[in-house]
């Protein structure tokens, strides 16, 4: 799911882009860990990877059609599936090693998503990851 989704969705997007000779923009979601790895998620890594990978393929694919495709790279967000684990003292740890000292809420996502999906504010951006992390990811670059 997390690298066929985004693959069979950014494929319709386009497809209906191209045939209504529309310009438009592709905002994949991928994450910080397409660009690291932890113990015990292979294969969620190696999906985000792949997501960052596909992003950069379908940018110069769809370039000429006017199609930007750019993607999110998300730290840690704050959801129903991993509340409990953030309120427990192994999620403290984990936060406290991000830099802004706490996990990411969904909003923080917008601003990104309004940048990439606007033409005036990313018009000559394709193929670029944008990451949202509080940092996290800081010390590996």
């Amino acid at each position: 799911v997390n690298l066929d989704a985004v693959w069979y969705g950014a494929q319709e997007a386009a497809k209906r882009m191209i045939a209504a000779k529309t310009p438009g923009s592709i905002i994949n979601v991928a994450s910080i860990l397409g660009m690291r790895v932890q113990n015990g998620l292979a294969a969620y890594c190696t999906a985000k990877a792949g997501v960052l990978q596909l992003t950069r393929s379908l940018a110069i694919e769809l370039a000429r059609f006017e199609i930007r495709v750019n993607a999110i790279a998300p730290g840690y967000i704050l959801t129903e599936i991993n509340d409990t684990f953030f309120s427990s003292p192994e999620g403290d740890a984990m936060r406290k090693n991000i830099p802004q000292r706490r996990i990411g809420d969904p909003s923080d996502l917008d601003g990104t998503l309004l940048l990439l999906a606007s033409a005036k504010a990313s018009g000559y951006m394709t193929g670029s990851a944008v990451v949202v992390d509080g940092g996290h990811s800081l010390p590996l670059f």
